[in-house]
């Protein structure tokens, strides 16, 4: 048994309220009914009167109903699922970003490698609960967000969230909230921070959070087009299932504030998981922080910008034809001649001027004379795409960063530091150590670590398993000099 689920473990983190372990685990009490986070700032329980729950499904399983006041439903996610790569791990991935809703049972298994049954018994086991128990969950969150922050008809709130029904929808939410839809809505005049047409919520993380470097480097990197940073705001364009998309992010005390734009009601839930995977909202900075400043040159770094994040992506496909976009040049040409292709071949969206990055379909039937760069990267470039069309590539949260970076490998042109790069940030990947980047090398150097990249590579294993952390930080010091 881990930790996090020891009884005792988890009784000293609610008497604590120590809201590092939101997201982590859920008590629930069983003089009240209810399931409230760690933080939760209610009286603390009597011990013989709690249990403790992996995720909120379970709890919901066993009949507990969501607390009102600390909404243990909208907490961060678990850096649990965010960083394991096995089944378990990556089908919690999977089931935030809707593949249950739009796939079925069957196509998650499928996407994973696995029977249908043989899926169920492994979350079962680990979690308590199988993947439709999960998919529910998902969908009782997203009605309340849908709820609290927009006025649209119950009906149409029912039908966004993915239930296949008004009077499931109704059953759910009284089941989950111990409240009707009606008296939800009531009592969301505060919370309702979208402006008109959009949807706004709060996107919660886990302290320290250096929001700063976070939105310089996605700033530093915007696409013309497709992505907008204006010193607070960072805004883009999104390719999401069922429609295209526009988010605005803005960090503010304790949350990032985002304003959605969608074509299909229905993706809101997937595109919130992308925007906090872009954003690494569910990392545990403080494990990573620790770990990292044992080293002493690290150290330096860490204490300097507690809580750095590493930037990931919300289209694994984008990310990937960008990171070869950026091969041999510098930041700023890889802007320029991503955005020639957004505008020459992306989908022209609101407002006037606003592009959705290219599809790898589209890009894959090019020619290498078409596009604005040398041959050699462009045919490279052609592979991938082609590879991501017809799915033998597949890069997203589901995917496996081990298998990622030998499939990338595999395609002539994308070397060690393209796949590692693509695999950090596509996949969410903590693990991967850049070496070979020109930037980590001369921080090194200036720092007095090893300068070679083998040498590098050995100093740096004292680093994992949070090496990706490390390659930013690294970066970081490199933007200070």
């Amino acid at each position: 048994m881990t930790a996090l689920l020891d009884p005792d473990f988890c009784y000293r983190v609610a008497r604590s309220r120590d809201s590092r372990f939101d997201g982590q685990f859920v008590l629930a009490v069983t003089s009240t009914g209810i399931y409230c986070r760690p933080s939760c700032p209610a009286m603390t329980p009597k011990r013989s009167n709690v249990r403790f729950y992996r995720t909120p499904a379970t709890a919901q399983a066993e009949g507990f109903r969501a607390c009102l006041r600390c909404l243990p439903d909208a907490a961060p996610g678990s850096p649990d699922w965010d960083l394991r790569a096995d089944l378990v791990g990556r089908a919690m991935r999977l089931v935030s970003d809707g593949v249950v809703e739009r796939d079925g049972v069957r196509g998650l298994a499928e996407r994973l490698g696995y029977s249908a049954r043989h899926l169920n018994r492994q979350l079962i086991a680990e979690l308590g609960v199988g993947p439709l128990a999960l998919a529910r969950a998902r969908r009782a969150q997203i009605a309340r967000t849908l709820i609290e922050t927009t006025a649209l008809p119950f009906a149409e709130v029912a039908f966004a969230a993915g239930f296949s029904s008004i009077r499931q929808f109704n059953d759910t939410v009284r089941e989950v909230f111990a409240a009707t839809p009606s008296e939800l809505r009531a009592k969301r005049g505060a919370k309702a921070v979208g402006g008109p047409g959009l949807i706004g919520l709060r996107l919660a993380y886990r302290e320290p959070f250096d929001a700063g470097a976070l939105w310089a480097f996605l700033g530093a990197r915007a696409v013309p087009g497709v992505e907008e940073f204006d010193g607070d705001t960072y805004r883009r364009t999104l390719r999401l299932p069922r429609g295209v998309g526009s988010v605005a992010l803005t960090p503010a005390a304790g949350h990032v504030h985002a304003e959605l734009a969608l074509a299909d009601l229905r993706d809101l839930g997937t595109a919130v998981h992308r925007c906090r995977r872009l954003l690494d909202l569910d990392a545990d900075p403080v494990a990573v922080d620790t770990a990292l400043a044992t080293d002493p040159v690290l150290g330096r770094l860490v204490a300097a910008h507690p809580g750095l994040r590493v930037p990931g992506a919300v289209d694994g496909t984008e990310l990937a034809v960008r990171a070869v976009l950026g091969q041999q040049v510098s930041v700023a040409a890889a802007r320029t001649i991503a955005g020639r292709l957004a505008e020459a071949y992306g989908e022209a969206v609101e407002p006037e001027g606003a592009r959705v990055f290219p599809s790898a379909e589209a890009l894959a039937e090019l020619s290498p004379a078409e596009l604005p760069m040398p041959g050699n990267r462009a045919r490279s470039l052609l592979a991938l795409c082609a590879a991501l069309a017809s799915g033998e590539l597949v890069l997203d949260s589901g995917t496996d960063p081990a298998d990622a970076l030998a499939a990338l490998q595999e395609i002539p042109g994308i070397g060690a530091w393209t796949a590692g790069y693509i695999a950090m940030r596509a996949t969410g990947a903590p693990d991967v150590f850049l070496s070979g980047d020109l930037g980590v090398r001369r921080a090194a150097a200036r720092l007095g670590l090893p300068e070679s990249p083998s040498a590098l590579d050995d100093h740096a294993s004292r680093w994992r398993p949070w090496r990706s952390y490390a390659v930013l930080h690294l970066w970081q010091s490199e933007l200070q000099q």
